[in-house]
């Protein structure tokens, strides 16, 4: 099933930039071949359900295995069942 989903990765105990931790998640998410975009407080997916969920425990696998003791993460999940969600339809249509 596919969803559009705002996902916010919180590295905690990282010091004050966890700008390295931010991007090591982004990419992490790509080379999930899930579409993703920034934003200045967290990233736009869209993508396969199973895929954003599998991401998401990619991120945390890999990123407690480079040091980060502690991640919060916070998903925010929409599908529909209507037509094919997608976040350009959702921002320009």
């Amino acid at each position: 099933m596919k969803a559009l989903a705002d996902i916010q990765v919180v590295p905690i105990g990282s010091g004050v930039s966890v700008r390295k931790e931010v991007q090591r998640a982004h990419a992490i998410l790509e080379d999930a071949g899930i579409h993703a975009e920034l934003h200045p407080n967290g990233t736009n997916v869209e993508g396969e359900m199973a895929d954003i969920f599998a991401a998401v425990q990619r991120i945390h696998e890999v990123l407690h295995a480079e040091g980060t003791v502690r991640i919060a993460t916070y998903i925010k999940l929409g599908t529909r069942v209507d037509k094919e969600p997608s976040l350009h339809a959702k921002l320009f249509k």
